[in-house]
């Protein structure tokens, strides 16, 4: 007697999963980038090709001789993953191979040094899904600030002392300038919500033409927070607005992480070593307090991140740990 044809639920809960990124690499416990790297490869599935930037990821998980990929990888230097990606998708399309191309890095390698050749394989429209690791500083030469370094964060290149509070400048909203490309999809993610994430990724590898994800990594080296906060530290970001999760279409705003419970930013700066001069009660700290706040106050008005009502795909119930059943919660 011919038995039932499997369910695709019942198929993906036999199914092994994928890992496109072992484990024994060299990356600081906590690491939120490591984490974001293993969800990317996951989602992406064993059909891809990578090209790794220089940076964090690629120096903790290919010390010579080992590697942690389980993926085909290649390294290129700072500035120009998004070529070599490129290089490597018109190959693929010669020999009419249908491998996706994928580039890593991470935000000096995005939003700073890379930034050309980034702009470039987008204009051209390469097939090739670029996500930039965004830990908000050039963590593996020594937590030196970025352009997507936030305003008033300390680094090793823009310390506190008695004349500034941390950097002066405003985090590079490198989204919008990767969407004025008018790209078919651009998103940000974070490591806070693994759901969202591989959603996202799957999104981009099934979409033709060039895909761009910006993936919010905490760094506890950098930071200034204990490895075992990663997670907290990252929803945080969201729930206060400091960080809006959004996807984009041909330029246009067409979905948000909505936020259930709004936080204050202080919430965010408590846990971190590298906004703790803005805690006290000087006046300076006082007023750069207020300035973060009315950033993250913006960004939650100009996308609308405030829900209407509760939802399992708001901060909350991506959240919620369902089991056995069909939540919208992380499985």
């Amino acid at each position: 007697m011919p038995t039932a044809t499997p369910t695709a639920t019942e198929l993906r809960r036999h199914q092994p999963r994928f890992v496109g990124l072992d484990s024994g690499h060299r990356a600081c416990q906590g690491c939120g980038e490591a984490l974001a790297a293993r969800l990317v490869t996951e989602a992406i599935g064993p059909d891809a090709i990578i090209a790794n930037a220089t940076g964090c990821l690629e120096v903790f998980t290919t010390p010579w001789p080992n590697s942690a990929w389980r993926l085909p990888w290649i390294h290129s230097v700072f500035e120009n993953v998004a070529a070599v990606a490129a290089g490597v998708e018109a190959a693929l399309k010669v020999q009419g191979r249908a491998t996706k191309v994928v580039a890593f890095a991470g935000d000096g390698g995005t939003f700073d040094i890379g930034f050309q050749a980034l702009s470039g394989m987008i204009e051209r429209g390469h097939d090739v899904l670029y996500v930039c690791f965004d830990n908000e500083a050039y963590m593996n030469t020594g937590i030196q600030r970025s352009s997507s370094t936030p305003h008033a964060a300390s680094t090793t290149t823009s310390p506190v002392g008695r004349m500034r509070e941390g950097k002066r400048h405003l985090k590079k909203d490198v989204l919008a300038i990767v969407a004025a490309h008018h790209l078919p999809y651009a998103a940000t993610a974070t490591v806070a919500y693994p759901r969202d994430l591989e959603a996202k990724v799957r999104r981009a590898v099934t979409t033709e033409g060039p895909t761009f994800l910006q993936v919010h990594s905490p760094c506890p080296l950098g930071w200034g927070h204990d490895g075992a906060l990663t997670i907290a530290v990252a929803r945080l970001a969201v729930e206060t607005g400091f960080f809006p999760v959004i996807e984009i279409e041909r330029g246009r705003v067409t979905a948000v992480l909505p936020i259930r419970e709004k936080k204050p930013v202080v919430d965010y700066f408590r846990l971190q070593t590298r906004f703790r001069h803005l805690l006290g009660d000087d006046p300076q700290a006082v007023e750069e307090r207020a300035h973060l706040q009315a950033l993250a106050d913006h960004n939650i008005e100009t996308y609308g991140l405030m829900a209407a009502h509760s939802s399992p795909r708001d901060t909350v119930g991506l959240a919620t740990v369902h089991r056995g059943g069909t939540g919208g919660g992380i499985a």
